[in-house]
């Protein structure tokens, strides 16, 4: 069935999106950044891949669940919006850890803070 693997990639970054718009993690406040975050580490991915492709070591096997659509030898369409999601992936889990550090820095502040103040 061709698409499906498109399909189940923007599935999930439909998903993603969804949450971290739920959350306020990335896009919804800092859209800039999030939006150049994605970009480079989607071109960064690609470049590796052109240089795995060049060097033999990435292969495009065949499956019936790619679109078909090529946009270089060994680089099928889907490659490019599984960058996107795993760049976006990256940059939403670094906001959870980063959040959860922060919480993590404030309670510690906190209790250090008691525990000088006089009594």
């Amino acid at each position: 069935m061709p698409g499906i693997y498109l399909g189940a990639i923007l599935f999930s970054l439909a998903g993603m999106i969804a949450i971290d718009w739920k959350f306020g993690l990335a896009l919804r406040t800092a859209p800039r950044r999030t939006v150049v975050a994605v970009g480079l580490g989607t071109v960064f991915f690609l470049a590796w891949d052109a240089v795995g492709i060049l060097t033999g070591v990435f292969v495009k096997g065949d499956s019936p669940l790619f679109v078909g659509l090529d946009l270089a030898p060994h680089l099928p369409v889907e490659e490019v919006f599984f960058l996107i999601f795993l760049s976006y992936l990256a940059v939403v889990l670094w906001t959870v850890f980063d959040r959860v550090q922060e919480k993590r820095d404030a309670g510690t502040r906190a209790h250090v803070d008691a525990e000088e103040s006089p009594s």
